[in-house]
């Protein structure tokens, strides 16, 4: 069958034209091979220029692009740091809490008739200094163990409190027995609040907070002298720091401080040297790394770019005539994917504009799974699966943003674009729905990021936000940007190629399609009986590997000339009279004849794409209308005359099956009629019915024009026995089982 295509395809004068043309798809890989070049040609041919140190340039030199200035750029990186101020940092000792407890514990002693004052004095002069430094340092060691602060700064402030402390003095520790539990209370109150007060300021400097104390004791409600003498020096006992210096957040700051700094750069066209200029160590240096330097002229490397493209436009060419793609012979799609390459090469150099040897992770930003997606979706997927070698080739190369480390080619960005594009291409193969792009999306984003934080934990030995975060970020956003232009681009594909992609056929079978609901209102019974079709056929055509979905759009549509006359057809007529038996048998069989030819002018005037169309012609092929010329004899003989017709008037028109999934759905529309048609089948009667309609099709070579072979006949008679078992099984009814007799019978 396929030399028969191809004979065809060679002789029909329709397709003798550009579309088939030889020496037109030598000019397509031609231009393809160009369009390597050109587009290779900037990142593997840039200016050169041969100079030495200490000696007089003998030419003009200005900056091919925008290229970095590391010199200038590191000096504003230090300016910047020494610019950042030391960082301070607000650290709660809870010093409320603490005043508190020396108070709770003072009215205990006090209280306890044991003990004597020298014994209360005693214990107050040991455990009150004791108590503050204890309570200090579990503070500060809870606060270490929550991780929100660094262990440096924790030691400043051990360090600062320690330095800070407050030495009570000796003639307040016998003024302290004295107190009442009454008098106690009250400090307590007072105390708790202007240590709250004074530490809800800012304090580095402790004996600052400590000067106010004696103030606002004296606002205070405190009136024995005892009592606010006392809480005065418990106060400032209690008043730490609470504002310290953070030795790693102003290292961070000044980290950062560098970071933010903008890169200073040379602005494309500027001059770099002038003619007669003595060349610096400086100047020698900045061309050397934007290698600008050349030791001596050559056109080797052009030809071997040269070579490249072709190559590379030649293992196109190859895997396109042995591949048995189905663009093989068809110039339109090979022109398709000249502009697909156009547009991937445009997106990388798009991208490359924003790069450079410090910024080079936003090379990952580049949709560089769009190819592949829409070769997937445009055509199939074992071109796009070679087309992602290409395709990371040429990423190793454009998006190489530093030649001089890593060679002609990148292998992180060649290794990116082979991941993504195979997880695009596993994602939407089978898509069935436009949704099913921004799953592609997410996962090109997902596996894209997976890719790059692999290449960068084993390739970077400095590992930090900007060689793992930044490359991470950018390969995340490329997936999203992949999905974004994909659907943007799709409708463009499918209307200036004609193509018939699944997300179309996807939205031609929506019910809200004007075609189908006017099936759906106007002939509720045949709309029935297309998705009944539907489901039957596709199930067959997968089992072959055919194009199971165009089967059952195809079969959506393939009865739509019956709104026309929908009385006319078995499956509408509910409670009515058969038309078909007050009408001679020749109008029948026209009007039946004539549902095919309707459906396909109608699919034109809604624009529907023409492979859904053939379904619509060719589903009966030229099948014999067997019931309506049987009847047409019987009338014949009964009046008494002789036929004036023949066999082949009651044959529908054609033309026969062109494709396979003309020829199943043919199939499953009889066997869906057929089934339908028996009072409570069971399952013998199915597998046999089934059988007779393919053979009996067969027989009468309605399959001689497409490429189903017998063996995938048998296998869509077994497809379509256990799809008719699931979908009508409650109307099969199983015969019972024999039971064996016994001895005593």
């Amino acid at each position: 069958m396929a030399s028969k295509e191809k004979w065809k395809r060679k002789t029909d004068p329709k397709l003798s034209g550009w579309k088939s043309s030889g020496v037109v798809k030598l000019i397509l890989f031609l231009l393809l091979a160009l369009m390597f070049y050109v587009g290779l040609y900037p990142k593997l041919m840039p200016e050169k220029y041969d100079i030495q140190v200490n000696m007089p340039s003998d030419k003009e030199i200005l900056a091919p692009a925008q290229i970095p200035n590391s010199k200038a750029t590191l000096q504003a990186q230090e300016e910047a740091a020494e610019k950042v101020q030391q960082v301070y940092r607000i650290f709660s000792l809870r010093n409320d809490t603490l005043i508190s407890q020396l108070l709770d514990r003072i009215d205990t002693l006090n209280q306890d008739d044991q003990l004597t004052d020298a014994n209360k004095i005693e214990i107050y002069r040991e455990e009150l200094p004791q108590k503050v430094s204890q309570f200090m340092a579990n503070s500060i060691r809870n606060s270490g163990n929550n991780g929100a602060y660094s262990a440096t700064l924790l030691q400043e402030v051990r360090t600062r409190v320690g330095e800070q402390e407050y030495d009570i003095p000796e003639e307040t520790f016998y003024k302290i027995p004295s107190l009442t539990p009454t008098q106690i209370q009250q400090m307590k109150s007072e105390a708790t609040g202007i240590v709250s007060r004074l530490m809800s300021d800012q304090v580095t400097d402790a004996q600052t907070a400590r000067a106010q104390v004696a103030e606002f004791v004296s606002r205070s409600t405190l009136t024995d002298r005892t009592s606010r003498e006392v809480v005065q020096e418990l106060i400032k006992l209690s008043i730490t720091p609470n504002r310290f210096y953070d030795e790693e957040a102003t290292k961070e700051a000044a980290v950062q401080a560098r970071e933010n700094t903008e890169t200073v750069y040379i602005d494309q066209g500027e001059v770099l040297v002038q003619r007669g200029e003595i060349i610096t160590q400086d100047t020698y240096n900045l061309l050397k790394e934007n290698d600008m330097l050349k030791t001596e002229i050559n056109y080797w490397p052009q030809f071997g770019l040269l070579l490249l493209s072709v190559l590379l436009a030649f293992g196109l060419f190859l895997f396109t005539r042995q591949s048995g793609t189905e663009f093989r012979y068809d110039n339109p799609q090979l022109l398709m994917i000249v502009l697909i390459y156009f547009i991937m090469l445009i997106a990388m150099h798009l991208t490359a504009l924003v790069q450079s040897d410090t910024s080079k992770y936003v090379g990952y930003l580049a949709p560089v799974a769009i190819g592949c997606t829409l070769i997937t979706l445009l055509l199939n997927n074992s071109f796009a699966y070679f087309s992602a070698i290409i395709f990371s080739v040429l990423a190793s190369i454009v998006l190489n943003a530093g030649q001089s480390g890593t060679g002609i080619f990148d292998f992180h960005f060649g290794f990116y674009t082979l991941v993504v594009s195979y997880a695009a291409i596993f994602t939407v193969h089978k898509a069935s729905q436009r949704s099913t792009i921004l799953k592609a999306g997410i996962m090109v984003s997902l596996f894209g990021a997976v890719a790059v934080l692999a290449l960068s934990l084993i390739g970077d030995a400095d590992l930090n936000r900007s060689t793992i975060l930044y490359p991470v970020a950018f390969a995340l956003a490329s997936g999203l940007l992949t999905a974004i232009l994909t659907i943007g681009l799709m409708p463009f594909f499918e209307v200036t190629f004609g193509i018939l992609s699944a997300l179309k056929l996807v939205e031609l079978s929506n019910p809200n399609h004007p075609l189908l609901r006017k099936l759906l209102i106007e002939t509720p019974g045949t709309y029935h009986h297309s998705v009944m079709v539907g489901n039957l056929s596709e199930a067959a055509a997968e089992a072959i590997g055919a194009n199971g979905l165009l089967c059952r759009v195809g079969s959506y549509y393939h009865d739509i000339g019956k709104t026309k006359r929908p009385s006319y057809f078995i499956e509408n007529q509910n409670n009515i009279e058969n038309p078909h038996d007050s009408i001679d048998p020749k109008l029948s069989k026209s009007i039946i004849v004539a549902h095919a030819r309707d459906g396909v002018e109608m699919q034109k005037e809604y624009k529907l794409p023409k492979r859904i169309r053939d379904i619509a012609e060719q589903h009966h092929g030229t099948t014999f209308l067997y019931f309506f010329y049987q009847k047409a004899l019987k009338q014949a003989e009964e009046r008494g005359v002789e036929p004036d017709f023949t066999e082949a008037e009651f044959r529908y028109p054609g033309p026969k099956a062109q494709s396979k999934e003309a020829a199943v759905v043919g199939i499953a529309d009889s066997v869906e009629a057929a089934v339908r048609s028996l009072h409570k089948p069971t399952i013998d009667q199915v597998e046999s019915m089934i059988g007779k309609i393919i053979k009996s099709r067969l027989d009468d070579q309605q399959f001689n024009e497409c490429d189903i072979t017998l063996k995938e006949l048998d296998v869509v008679a077994k497809t379509l026995k256990e799809a008719v078992m699931g979908i009508f099984h409650s109307r099969i009814e199983y015969p019972e089982e024999v039971k064996p007799k016994t001895k005593e019978n």
